[in-house]
């Protein structure tokens, strides 16, 4: 029971880190004033796959996140 323990740990341990750095991959949602008033530049193709990649980091982080809840029940059940 010991080792299952040490692994659940390792695994709690490494899905934490991924997921701090799904955290800071992710673009901030403010655009400040600039963007209120159509400040963006950016053609219209680039907007569609940043949105795809942002769509695709936010699902990974509430994957991961249940991920550690689920992991962190399995800790409390084994020790």
């Amino acid at each position: 029971m010991e080792t299952v323990g040490i692994i659940v740990n390792i695994i709690l341990i490494v899905v934490s880190a991924i997921l701090v750095s799904v955290v800071l991959m992710q673009q901030t949602k403010s655009g400040g004033l600039g963007g209120a008033f159509g400040g963006d530049a950016t053609p219209f193709t680039m907007r569609g796959r940043a949105a795809s990649r942002e769509a695709k980091l936010q699902k990974l982080t509430v994957i991961l996140a249940i991920a550690i809840g689920v992991l962190g029940i399995a800790m409390m059940m084994l020790y």
